[in-house]
This record gives C-alpha cells, sequence and structure tokens, in this order.
C-alpha cells in the first residue's frame, strides 16, 4: 500500500470550488509539501489557485498516478473508477451515500469495478489519508507533525478530533487513515501494512466494528507482536452498538468478544480518547516498562494519587535499598522523605531534583521512575525540566508537571527534548501501567 501513503503522484476529483471537499483536500495537499505530480480533475475544466500556485484542471486523467482521491456524488464513483481504473493503483472515496445509508448494492457496483482493473479501495464514506513522512495530506482533515504514530479509524470525524487533539498534545504522527465502509481495505489490511511500516513506533485504532472477525484477530495479533497497538473500541453498549451499524454499515458485535479479543492478541484497550493519546505519548518514549516504578515528588499529595493509581494499576511501588536510602539522607535536606514515594519538598531545586533521579535509577529493585513537580511560583518550571533532561538515567521516566501557566515553559521544554508530559499523577500512572504491558 505504499501507492497510497507515500506516493509519488495523485489525482484529487471533485469540485475546485473553495470550500469545497475536492478544494480543501487539494489545499491540503499542496500547502502541507507535496513534491510529486499533483492533477486536479473536473469535467468543466478551468483552473484553480491554491497556496500561490495556479493549476490547469484537467477535463479527465489521461496520465497514470498513484493515487486517485474521490470527492463526487456517490452515483458517479463507480463509472469513475471503471473509466480511469486502468491509470490508478488505489483510490480513496471520500464520497458517502453507500451501505451507511442502505445503498449496499451502488457500494456492491464500485468494488466490482476497482476488482475488474485490480484497483484497491480506501473508503467510501472516509475523510481521506496522510502519509505524514512522504509529505502526503490526502485528507481535509488538519495536518500534524511527523512522529511514530499510525491512527487507523473507522470514523472520519473521529479520526479528524484526535488529530487536533494529538497536536495540542504534541504528538507526532507518521499515518492516518480513515477507512470508513470498509468496502474493500479494512481494518486488517491496515494492521497488516503498518506492522511492516518503518517509520510507525505504534498502531492507534478506532474501531465501532470489524467484517472478519478470525481476519481481524490474526492481524491484529501480528501487528501487537511487531509493535504497540492501542484500541479504542465504540458501540459497547447495545445501543452503541445499534448506532455503530448505522454508522458505517458494519455489525459492532459483542464488546466482550472483542474484548478478549483484544486480551488473546496482545493489544492494549482503552476506555476514551484521553488515554489513546497518553498510551501514544508514552510508547512515542519507550517499548516498555518493568512494573516496580519509584516515585519522585515535591508535593506529597500528588505523590501519594501517584502511589495510588499505580498500585490500583497492578504496579508495584518499588522498595529502595538500603544503599539508595543512604545516599538520598546524605544530601537530602532532612525533613524529606526518602522513602518512596520520595518527596524532595516545595523549594526542590535542579540539584535536588537531578541527583535524586541518578541515584535511585542505579537502584536494582527499580525500572522505572514517575517525577512530578508542582513548582512554588519563586520556581522556573524550566529548571525541574532541565534537571530531568539532563540527569543520567537509562531507564523510563514518566514526567507529571502540573498544573497550567506554573509549567508551561517546562512542559515545552520537556517536548523539546523529547519528553512527554502527563498532566495528572494518575495520567503518569496509566502511562507506566500500558507500558508495562509490553
Amino acid at each position: 500500500m505504499d501507492f497510497f501513503f507515500y506516493p509519488s503522484s495523485v489525482a484529487v476529483f471533485g469540485s475546485f470550488k473553495k470550500g469545497a471537499i475536492a478544494y480543501e483536500i487539494l489545499r491540503n495537499i499542496v500547502e502541507g509539501g507535496f513534491e510529486g505530480r499533483i492533477v486536479p480533475v473536473n469535467p468543466k475544466g478551468g483552473t484553480v489557485e491554491v497556496a500561490g500556485r495556479t493549476f490547469e484542471i484537467s477535463e479527465r486523467l489521461d496520465e497514470a498516478v498513484d493515487t486517485a482521491i474521490v470527492a463526487i456524488p456517490a452515483k458517479f464513483v463507480p463509472a469513475l473508477i471503471d473509466e480511469i481504473g486502468p491509470l490508478i493503483k488505489g483510490a480513496v472515496v471520500i464520497s458517502a451515500g453507500f451501505s451507511e445509508v442502505g445503498n449496499n448494492e451502488l457500494e456492491r457496483e464500485l468494488v466490482e469495478k476497482a476488482k475488474k482493473h485490480g484497483v484497491r479501495i480506501i473508503g467510501p464514506n472516509c475523510a481521506g489519508i496522510f502519509g505524514v513522512h512522504g509529505r502526503f495530506f490526502g485528507s481535509f482533515e488538519v495536518r500534524v507533525r511527523p512522529g511514530g504514530l499510525t491512527l487507523i479509524s473507522q470514523s472520519g470525524a473521529f479520526g479528524g478530533a484526535a488529530l487536533a487533539m494529538g497536536n495540542d498534545e504534541g504528538i507526532g504522527f507518521s499515518a492516518f487513515v480513515s477507512y470508513g465502509n470498509a468496502a474493500d481495505l479494512n481494518e486488517s489490511d491496515f494492521l497488516e501494512y503498518f506492522a511492516d511500516d518503518p517509520n510507525t513506533r505504534a498502531i492507534a485504532l478506532y474501531i465501532e466494528g470489524v467484517k472478519d472477525g478470525r481476519r481481524f484477530l490474526k492481524a491484529l495479533r501480528y501487528a501487537s507482536s511487531k509493535k504497540p497497538v492501542i484500541i479504542l473500541k465504540a458501540g459497547k453498549s447495545a445501543s452503541g452498538a445499534k448506532a455503530a451499524a448505522s454508522h458505517t454499515g458494519s455489525l459492532a458485535g459483542s464488546y466482550e468478544i472483542y474484548r478478549a479479543a483484544f486480551k488473546q492478541a496482545g493489544a492494549i484497550e482503552v476506555e476514551e480518547m484521553e488515554e489513546l493519546f497518553d498510551a501514544a505519548k508514552a510508547f512515542e518514549m519507550y517499548t516498555r516498562a518493568g512494573r516496580r516504578v519509584a516515585v519522585i515528588t515535591n508535593s506529597g499529595g500528588p505523590g501519594v494519587l501517584a502511589t495510588d493509581g499505580l498500585e490500583r494499576l497492578g504496579l508495584e511501588v518499588a522498595k529502595l535499598s538500603e544503599d539508595t536510602v543512604q545516599k538520598l539522607r546524605s544530601f537530602l535536606p532532612p525533613q524529606c522523605s526518602v522513602k518512596n514515594p520520595i518527596d524532595l519538598i516545595a523549594d526542590a531545586d535542579y540539584e535536588r531534583y537531578r541527583r535524586t533521579i541518578e541515584v535511585v535509577c542505579r537502584d536494582e529493585n527499580v525500572d522505572s521512575l514517575l517525577v512530578i513537580c508542582v513548582p512554588p511560583i519563586f520556581l522556573p518550571s524550566e529548571e525541574i525540566a532541565r534537571a530531568i533532561i539532563e540527569a543520567d538515567c537509562g531507564k523510563p521516566v514518566i514526567v507529571n508537571f502540573m498544573a497550567g501557566e506554573l509549567v508551561r515553559g517546562g512542559v515545552k521544554l520537556l517536548e523539546m527534548n523529547g519528553i512527554k508530559n502527563f498532566s495528572t499523577p494518575e495520567r503518569a500512572a496509566r502511562a507506566l501501567h500500558w507500558l508495562s504491558l509490553r
């Protein structure tokens, strides 16, 4: 499927009036820096100006391209695929009006025309695709920065919201695919493809239902053996399952069966969007983490919350060695607690944080660290961020800086150095829990 996510040429079919879907996709492709050939197509011809470039609109496609993006009325799509089939390898059908509204025959005809020419279809009724490392933004959704997360979403609107949220969370993406009705290519195909994609470090999957359970389980097991697969399943309740069926025309089925399948395949299931991105952030930094955790904090309350969260999730609050305790006592003020959680008290500065992280990191009873900072107004959060960045520690370090304006500078400095922030102790604990599952 490289011709979808790393294409060298693309044709876009639809209306190129400003605000029309085809125009917005064309604009995204151009503004995103795509370096390949771009061919806008509309029977009326003419020209279109996009991002300072003027394109001639072809009345029909008369040259071979890797991928076609189709945003025309549904009833015309099968005939178009039949016409351009010899010139394309794949088509992303944005158009809605197929099986999701009961128009099953039209969808069957679309697939038949595609198969006749050996063309693969993404969609219909989808929001498009991104191949971020190929600088290809073939969708009308918000563009994202390069990174290691691939987002596979049955719902286009969810995918768009998730991309925007990912931008806010500082997540980098390798690809995005909204596959809608999955008339041809489906979640199983994408799981298998991105399992072997060198730019993808983790896969996030939003599904409402699947059409071939056995194949899905096989693909999920394969992908999970290669890299983390994080799943958000919608349609868990009876009413939710009915809504999912009307949304994409697929059967949601029994949630308990899905849940068992996820566990059997080694995938990581999350309950909400916030958790999906927390898991993605964790896996962008580390491949796995052990279960014995040391908590370092400058505030007792958040340290207790982190401890509660870790134990509730089945992780172990590490018992520090006597050697570690003695080393900490040698330089920490006497009012600091050297038991786990380690409380450095409110005035903890760069030196106190850095030395504590380095000492605790060398303890053989500790697999990973959870570092909390709630800075007082007299201590810049950037100072503590620098301590974490510069500390000599080869074990996973999950960070919780809170809250708001007080930590904005520190969080930004951490992110510039590849360290993600988790905004509450509980979210930081969950990040370590997901890492421990690998």
